[in-house]
């Protein structure tokens, strides 16, 4: 298997719900299955990015949102051996036990500090243990867990030992090495991304059954009441932006995730399989294109941190969707390189306020902008070197759209978390 390969396979994972509740509650139910006897306290700790998207987020198989409901169900119902899809069992008397605790004043929520790296620390207090489980970089990292003041577990901090040694996988290939992978990866070594499909559609399909959903079903109509009507856009915008509404409002399907977020990976992928599905190409294609947009997503986000204050959805899978969209339609490297200066001029910038039901809008924006990049860019209309964060290469242009976001939008981030602080007061 070649390395980008392992890259994407090792990446890809279903995801229930937004990610952060789901780390959240992996975090605490991971705690309180090292623990005997009736939960007196939970207390989770985490990082400016992990507070701010789960903050107003939709929970499977609850009415609730946030990130100190997301805790009470980790310890009340969660399954750690599930991993981000901790809640898939959670029934409406886990919700009600729940709820006691939260209006008991028993679940805290705590900012660790303004970062864009993965930070949770979740303590679980019962009758006779402690424990404090500590996670880092990825959403279901452990890194350490400790019981009663004894650490039961430890592993090295990855990143710590690498730094300064090691530069992230994807950064070792220009876009023109990604392009040629995309083209001519053996077919059978990337069929397991069928599956991001399978899931995505499967959660897509759960939001246009919902009475809870209105996007999906508005854009539903605006595309003739056909799910592939002839109009390809129309047709992104409804399989994209449907899934995204259906994950953020916590319905009980998973997305299929990329660089730790389900919108990311719905973005990434779904628009292409309305362009596949709307013009009719193969599946050899459809599969060839959704390799070169997580690729190109994961090169800007190793730059701008898993967790910003910008909205990595739009733009970094955004980016890889549009580059794909080019790749689908036999454009070439340059017009690549041009689409990803249309992004970058356009809408880099856009805010992160976490996991909630503006994802949609902020997809069905990013969604136009990559059509629209990309149409521009393939018929010789695109924003040039010169101008604006654009770089004198496509690395250089990804490579500045990440640094708007770390260490560019910090100050950003800190005001969004400061709104959301009074918003509860």
């Amino acid at each position: 298997m070649e390395k980008l390969t392992e890259l994407i396979f090792n990446d890809m994972k279903p995801a229930l719900g937004v990610t952060e509740p789901g780390a959240i509650a992996f975090a605490a139910s991971k705690a309180v299955s090292f623990t005997k006897g009736n939960v007196e306290e939970v207390s989770v700790e985490m990082n400016s990015g992990m507070y701010k998207n789960a903050f107003t987020c939709g929970i499977p198989n609850s009415d609730e949102v946030g990130n100190i409901f997301a805790a009470a169900l980790g310890v009340i119902a969660g399954n750690p051996e599930k991993g981000l899809e901790s809640l898939a069992d959670v029934t409406e008397e886990d919700n009600k036990k729940a709820e006691k605790l939260v209006k008991e004043g028993r679940v805290k929520v705590k900012l660790s500090g303004i970062s864009s790296d993965i930070f949770i620390e979740a303590t679980v207090k019962t009758e006779t243990d402690i424990c404090v489980v500590t996670i880092k970089d990825t959403h279901t990292n452990i890194v350490k867990i400790s019981l009663n003041g004894k650490t039961v577990f430890e592993k090295a901090d990855e990143k710590k030992e690498n730094e300064g040694e090691e530069i992230p996988l994807i950064h070792k290939y220009t876009l023109k090495e990604i392009i040629d992978y995309a083209k001519n990866v053996d077919i059978e070594e990337i069929k397991f991304i069928k599956k991001a499909f399978e899931v995505n559609m499967e959660l897509f399909n759960e939001g246009l059954k919902s009475s809870k959903s209105t996007f999906i079903h508005q854009l539903f109509k605006m595309n003739g009441e056909k799910i592939f009507s002839d109009d390809v856009l129309k047709t992104a915008q409804l399989l994209c932006n449907g899934a995204i509404e259906a994950r953020v409002i916590g319905l009980d399907k998973p997305a299929m995730s990329i660089t730790g977020s389900g919108a990311h990976g719905i973005i990434a992928v779904m628009p292409l399989l309305a362009e596949q599905k709307v013009k009719n190409l193969s599946e050899e294609i459809l599969l060839r294109g959704a390799a070169l947009s997580y690729l190109v997503c994961m090169y800007i986000k190793e730059y701008s941190g898993r967790l910003s204050a910008f909205c990595g959805c739009g733009i970094a899978a955004g980016t890889g969707m549009a580059c794909a969209i080019v790749f689908m339609r036999n454009g070439s490297y340059e017009e690549m390189s041009h689409t990803i200066n249309n992004m970058a001029s356009s809408i880099t910038g856009m805010i992160c306020d976490g996991g909630n039901q503006g994802c949609t809008m902020k997809g069905i924006a990013a969604t136009d902008t990559a059509f629209r990049s990309a149409e521009f860019a393939m018929n010789g209309v695109y924003i040039y070197n010169v101008h604006g964060i654009n770089g004198n290469t496509p690395e250089e242009t990804m490579r500045n759209m990440g640094l708007i976001a770390s260490p560019g939008m910090t100050g950003t981030e800190k005001t969004i978390v400061e709104i959301f602080e009074n918003k509860i007061k």
